[in-house]
């Protein structure tokens, strides 16, 4: 028997019956209620205490529940064994060091990343409309869907593909999923590698293919998109491009790359793949877009066609989508059919309605002009802060950045530096530099103008100027 001494305060505020269980866990955690020992009774306990039964009760029950005693019937309550955390080391640290602090972040002045779309051209109005209409009217969509996207939605998305991207495809072949990077994840087990990636290219997609155990190399662009002799002498058997609007170059794949990159991969039938990301294809300002490369192979060809509702939507409506070849479908299904759906079932009506009653291809129209006139605002003003020959401008033609050359530039740093200290956000070329050698394009700024203020286009041309100055000068200090 023992004999316990614990103290209760019952002006603390927490419940006598607690205060007991925390000191008794206490003592065992500590080793001084050592295993096996039996408990004083709850009637001897109460008493020596001055507490009612029920109090002891009630830690006693806590203690067992959780493990500190067992209960024997007729016998009382006996400690468990409770193997204790092991002590720190003499002399060791008893905090961890605190993290050294964060440089202050500068505000941001002009948004020129890539990623960043114009939140006031949503159809806010038209997109609420159709929600709380299927939220009225559709309890059933609360219920779960299918793994591969409800079935209005891929009809839909099917039918568009068709008549806008030349996509040859049936509903039951398209997967719909929570971001493209979601979409990629899955696909990546189901095809053979090693795989080939662009460089400069899209860093996301060469993550996922190596976290999901994928060697990956990484090829270079040419004026023509991923070089398909570079492909050649590798030993990949899947190529991840972006035929439409290279990312970061901006470069659009000619049909006679396209019908390379078909031929490399059917020279080996079924033991080669392509992935199309379809980047920005729905912003072609002064040319129609080529049909898709899938269009080009066929329904059951060698190309897995990637797109994704983040730029031309809101990147928080995570919608993005892939069409599987016909052969792939099995092997799809084998492995995922017990997936549940990543997205929103009311969000997939909403778009399925969105696209099937006009509002998709009418909002594109809108967004199309509005990205035009900021692109065409943008380039002035820099044509007009750089003298003639000083910078030179590419990529204009489709997607949402532009490529700005510096003559003569000052080292890639210096430009970040300067960049941030005016308020400027943007990349360079050489952060897409997928191979971490030296890039062959430095001083290459790339100017994403989704997320620019109209308003800011004007002045933005001479930031950047200030910028290259205050680069040059650094660099000349240092």
């Amino acid at each position: 028997m023992v004999h316990l001494t614990t103290a209760l305060d019952a002006s603390s505020g927490v419940p006598l019956y607690e205060q007991l269980y925390r000191s008794l866990a206490g003592e065992m955690r500590s080793g001084t209620l050592a295993a096996g020992t039996r408990m004083p009774g709850k009637r001897r306990l109460a008493a020596e205490l001055s507490v009612s039964v029920n109090t002891v009760d009630a830690a006693y029950q806590m203690l067992a529940a959780e493990g500190y005693l067992e209960s024997r019937e007729r016998s009382g309550f006996y400690v468990q064994e409770y193997l204790a955390l092991p002590s720190r080391p003499a002399g060791g640290p008893e905090q961890p060091a605190p993290p050294k602090p964060e440089p202050p972040v500068l505000p941001v002045r002009y948004d020129l990343s890539t990623r960043g779309v114009d939140p006031e051209l949503f159809p806010f109005r038209t997109w609420a409309r159709l929600q709380k209409e299927l939220l009225y009217s559709s309890p059933q969509l609360l219920t779960h869907g299918d793994a591969q996207g409800d079935p209005a939605l891929r009809q839909a998305l099917a039918e568009y593909l068709s008549e806008y991207r030349g996509v040859q495809c049936g509903p039951h072949q398209i997967v719909v999923g929570a971001g493209l990077e979601y979409l990629l994840g899955l696909l990546a087990p189901l095809l053979p590698g090693p795989a080939a990636v662009e460089t400069p290219g899209y860093p996301r997609a060469l993550q996922v293919l190596q976290n999901n155990g994928v060697h990956c190399c990484c090829l270079p662009v040419d004026e023509d998109g991923l070089s398909v002799e570079a492909l050649n002498r590798s030993d990949a058997a899947v190529c991840y491009v972006t035929p439409s609007h290279q990312f970061p170059t901006g470069v659009t794949m000619p049909a006679g790359r396209r019908a390379e990159l078909l031929h490399w991969a059917a020279r080996r039938p079924g033991g080669r793949y392509i992935i199309e990301d379809d980047y920005d294809s729905e912003f072609r300002f002064d040319t129609r877009p080529l049909p898709s490369l899938q269009g080009m192979a066929g329904a059951d060809g060698p190309v897995v066609y990637l797109s994704t509702c983040s730029r031309s939507l809101a990147p928080s409506i995570r919608i993005a989508y892939m069409v599987l070849p016909e052969h792939l479908l099995p092997a799809w299904r084998k492995k995922y059919r017990l997936y549940s759906g990543t997205v929103s079932r009311f969000e997939q009506q909403t778009l399925a309605r969105f696209i099937t009653e006009g509002y998709f291809t009418r909002h594109l129209a809108r967004e199309r002009v509005a990205y035009k006139a900021r692109r065409d605002a943008l380039a002035a003003a820099l044509n007009t802060a750089f003298a003639p020959g000083e910078l030179t401008l590419a990529g204009l033609h489709t997607g949402l950045n532009l490529l700005a050359k510096l003559k003569d530039p000052p080292p890639d740093a210096a430009l970040r530096c300067a960049a941030e200290a005016e308020g400027v956000q943007l990349s360079l070329l050489s952060d897409y530099d997928l191979t971490g050698e030296a890039p062959p394009a430095a001083g290459t700024l790339v100017l994403g103008y989704g997320s620019l203020k109209d308003e800011a286009c004007a002045s933005v041309g001479e930031t950047l100027k200030k910028v290259c100055m205050a680069a040059r000068e650094a660099s000349v200090t240092v």
